[in-house]
């Protein structure tokens, strides 16, 4: 083998070594995806809509919670400003996501734009948990954990639609796999963190909107709240890091002011 071809052997067998670290990764979402696929998928065929639909969302649409909504909705026969509003309001805690993840899609190159597209609950979870393998490239290992959550979820609706279009089932409290999902990643978040008081702030914020706001109105009150209290908590800190660095310096000019008086008495004596 020439020194081209071992080169280009090396760069294969490392991607294949990311793609594989990245599979594994993903296996969470893979046994999440796939039954709530297929949900999305049995409810968007029992409102009369063919498989082709079900892929044809999946792909370009992508979200998740966004895509039952839009299930209700058509078979209510709402209209496009309805569907602009809700789905705006469903998907407006991902702006909160894109902000907390501007310095990990720094210098991800030409994926970027697909990460963006790509960004799921569960997708965030996993990049801001797990971390790139040694040597590995962060723009090609975030990418195959997108893209391979991307893909169960088309392959799980696309499933859904065609078995819906054969069998008869009861779909009742299938859509609680998402929910029971994003808990089973939020646990593994917490214990891999060092950083626990996110998390409490989150527990507090959302117990705080429930009590005081209906349930069907406490997420987008609840991620305001857990925001503002972050952003509070990280002013507080930044201050005292401030007073801190005040009072070090303080304490250096006087030892510097001191040390020439004491090396005068010194040389009187």
């Amino acid at each position: 083998m020439t020194e081209k071809e071992v080169k280009r052997h090396e760069i294969r067998e490392g991607n294949m070594n990311l793609f594989m670290s990245a599979l594994k990764t993903t296996v969470p979402v893979f046994l999440g995806y796939i039954p709530l696929g297929m949900a999305f998928g049995f409810l968007l065929n029992g409102a009369g809509y063919h498989w082709i639909y079900a892929f044809l969302m999946s792909l370009f649409i992508y979200a998740g919670s966004g895509q039952f909504l839009a299930v209700a909705l058509l078979a209510a026969g709402a209209g496009l400003t309805e569907f602009v509003i809700a789905t705006l309001l469903l998907n407006l805690r991902h702006s909160f996501y894109g902000l907390s993840l501007l310095e990990k899609f720094s210098g991800v190159g030409k994926v970027k734009p697909y990460l963006i597209f790509a960004l799921t609950d569960e997708t965030y979870a996993l990049l801001t948990t797990t971390e790139v393998p040694p040597g590995g490239s962060k723009a090609r290992f975030y990418f195959y954990i997108a893209a391979l959550d991307h893909l169960y979820w088309i392959t799980g609706s696309v499933l859904g639609a065609v078995l819906g279009s054969m069998l008869d089932l009861n779909l009742e409290g299938m859509a609680f796999v998402l929910t029971a999902l994003f808990v089973v990643l939020t646990i593994e978040q917490y214990f891999n963190s060092s950083v626990r008081f996110p998390f409490v702030a989150a527990v507090g914020a959302g117990a705080t909107s429930l009590i005081l706001f209906s349930p069907d109105n406490m997420l987008l009150i609840s991620i305001i709240l857990g925001t503002l209290v972050l952003m509070g908590r990280e002013k507080l800190v930044q201050g005292n890091m401030r007073v801190n660095k005040g009072i070090r310096q303080a304490h250096t000019q006087a030892h510097a002011a001191v040390k020439p008086v004491e090396d005068g008495s010194r040389e009187e004596s």
